[in-house]
Order: C-alpha cells, then structure tokens, then sequence
C-alpha cells in the first residue's frame, strides 16, 4: 500500500481554508440579514409613543446618577492598566495611564475590540514609550481581568438561580445553574494557579506571558467584577422600578456574551432583544427599550464623544513635542 503524499495534509488544510475564506462573507451577511429581520419584527411589537414619552418623562437626578455610575464604570476599566503597569514593571505615572484607559474603552465599546483595546492602546502606549511586547501584556492583562471578573460575577448570579430562562429556550434556568458553577469553577482554578503553578512563563507567538501573583489576580477578579456590577447599575438606574438589580445584572452578562458571539460593535440591538425576552413579562417592552436606549447614550455615546476629544488633545500634545525636539 502506497504511503500518503507528506505535503497532502498542508494542502488539504489550505483548500479547507480557502473554502472558509469563500463562506466567511456571505454567511457573515445572511446572519446580518436575519437580525435585521428579527428587529424589524421586534420593533412592530413596541409601542413607540411609550417609548418616546418615557424618555422624555427621564428624571434630572436619575441621569445624573446614571452618568455618575458611568464614570466610576470607566475610570475602574481604565484601572485594569494600571495593574498592567504594575504587570510590566514600567515606571508610568496614573495621569499617563488612566487617560489611556478611558479613550481605549470608549472606541473598543463603540468600534470593536480591534479599534479600541488594540490598535488605540498600541498607538497611545507606543508614544509613551512602552514596547510592542509590554503593549501586548497590557492588553492580555486587561482583557484577563476583565473576563475573569466576568466569570466570577456570572458564576454567582448564574448558580444563585435569580435569572430564570423563559420557557421554551434552548437553555434552561438549570442548564444556566450548571454554567454558573462552570463559571465559578474556572475562576476558582484561576487563584489556584497564580497560587501553586511551579511554572511562571509561558511563551506565545513571541510574547512572554508570566502568571500573576495571587495577589494580582484577586485584585483582578475584583476590578473586573466591580466593572461589570457598575455597568448593571447604570442600566438599573434607568429602567423600570418594578425590576430587582440582581436580575438586571443577570440578564446584563447573559447579553453581554451574545454580544461577543455575534460580533457586532457596541452589540447593536444584541443588548436589547435580549433584554425584552427575558424582562418583557415583568415591564412593558416599550419602557425597557427606553431606559436602554438612554443607557446607550449615556454607557457609549456620551463617553464616546469625551475620548474622542481626550484623544485629540493627546495627538495635539505629541505633535507640539515632536515640533519642539526638531533641530532649529
């Protein structure tokens, strides 16, 4: 019997590949497609003039409190790398940092991960003189902290019980149990980690990536919980009192990984078809759609518009300083 060809399995991966490459873009438009048919047929459903007249009946106070819970959510996301300064052991003060934070987290909300947390970060970072290496422990350090303050926060709320999952879903209230535990599990093996690994370093794609203390990855897990919790409570604020904080924070990181599997930037309409499936038996679908569309404004709008501005006056200080070093 004859031996298979060495370069048959190379091959076969590149025609496999280059099928993906042809299905990628019109797979990619007809789910598209289908979610712009799911809202057209979701948004029949809305009474829009209560939508309209609950955004307008909108409290001062209740919008400055939300705006308030905003700004905490942002400047404790923007302390994420702060850790990653301690991470890199660069010598960074918090004013060159925390601004970095911010502007990076407002264009990764509205723009992608790959505008925000990556291309924005490098360009900031790279004028502080940090290197490409210490840019990508950076970004993996925040991104850790942020999932694993997910995974710790979700596991709890998932395993409590206090989000029930209607009837007729593929994912039951117990199956939703089993993933908390799940969840929990995986932070739990986390702190295990940092605590008891014998190895420190690991090497991917050329970048070194050393485990934390576990010191660090419980001042981690706090950050990124504590961030999550913030951005519920800004949703809370906003929608109807009927609804307990423990269940909007719920169906919040329910949402939030819909938002992650679909791709869309901002997760438009991802968050809130979500969220009328789940509460639309508690309140009114036109009030929940309200106080969402106000948390758009004030969550991604609003702090999109500020960084944008922050950013401006970045690149305009770096322009003066490349000026003033230029030889006369």
């Amino acid at each position: 019997m004859s031996q298979p060809s060495a370069h048959a399995a190379p091959s076969e991966s590149k025609g496999s590949k280059t099928l993906w490459q042809r299905l990628k873009k019109p797979l990619t438009v007809l789910f598209f497609l289908l979610l712009i048919v799911l809202f057209t047929l979701l948004a029949r459903r809305i009474d829009w003039s209560e939508v309209f007249s609950t955004l307008a009946d909108f409290k001062v106070r209740t919008l400055i409190i939300a705006a308030g819970l905003t700004l905490a959510s942002f400047l404790v996301y923007a302390c994420f790398d702060l850790i990653g300064r301690t991470y890199i052991r660069q010598d960074l003060g918090w004013r060159q940092i925390l601004p970095v934070g911010i502007i990076s987290y407002a264009f990764n909300l509205n723009l992608s991960a790959w505008v925000g947390g990556i291309a924005m970060r490098y360009r900031l970072y790279s004028r502080l003189g940090v290197s490409t290496g210490n840019i990508a422990k950076i970004l993996g350090l925040s991104l850790a902290t942020n999932w694993f303050g997910y995974m710790v926060l979700a596991g709890g709320v998932f395993a409590s019980g206090v989000v029930q999952m209607p009837p007729g879903w593929k994912l039951s209230s117990s199956a939703l149990q089993a993933v908390g535990v799940l969840l929990l599990l995986l932070s739990i093996g986390y702190l295990a980690a940092c605590q008891f690994s014998r190895r420190r370093e690991w090497a991917i794609r050329g970048v070194e990536i050393n485990l934390p203390s576990l010191r660090m990855a419980l001042l981690q897990l706090a950050l990124g919980a504590l961030n999550w919790s913030l951005m519920a409570a800004v949703i809370f604020t906003l929608l109807p009192g009927k609804l307990d904080y423990p269940v909007v924070l719920g169906v919040l990181l329910i949402s939030s990984i819909a938002g992650v599997i679909t791709h869309i930037p901002a997760g438009l309409g991802v968050l809130e078809a979500v969220f009328i499936a789940l509460l639309q038996h508690e309140v009114s679908r036109g009030s929940l759609l309200a106080g969402l569309i106000a948390y758009r404004a004030i969550y991604f709008i609003l702090p999109l518009l500020v960084a944008l501005l922050m950013y401006l006056v970045v690149e305009a200080k770096a322009k003066a300083l490349r000026i003033a070093k230029k030889p006369a």
